[in-house]
């Protein structure tokens, strides 16, 4: 097992690369996750890579990283309904 001091220090010795900014090691999920949805996944596949136990655990924690799901769904209910304009 790693020790969660060490995994830490390392990381931050990693990333002190001048110009970016710190963040947390926990971070890198979210933005795998973030990733992920904006390029389209599925959320169940994210879900079992992320581990979460349920799929509205992960789509209440991403919500705000698929904005255009709605528009993408609108689109595909235009292409099957057939647009009026």
């Amino acid at each position: 097992p790693l020790e969660p001091s060490n995994l830490r220090r390392d990381f931050d010795a990693l990333t002190a690369t001048p110009g970016l900014r710190r963040i947390r090691f926990h971070d890198l999920r979210h933005a795998c996750a973030s990733l992920l949805f904006a390029q389209s996944v599925p959320p169940r596949v994210v879900m079992d890579l992320l581990g979460h136990s349920t799929l509205s655990i992960t789509t209440d924690l991403y919500a705000h990283v698929m904005p255009s799901t709605l528009t993408d769904a609108a689109t595909a209910m235009d292409d099957i309904l057939g647009s009026n304009r």
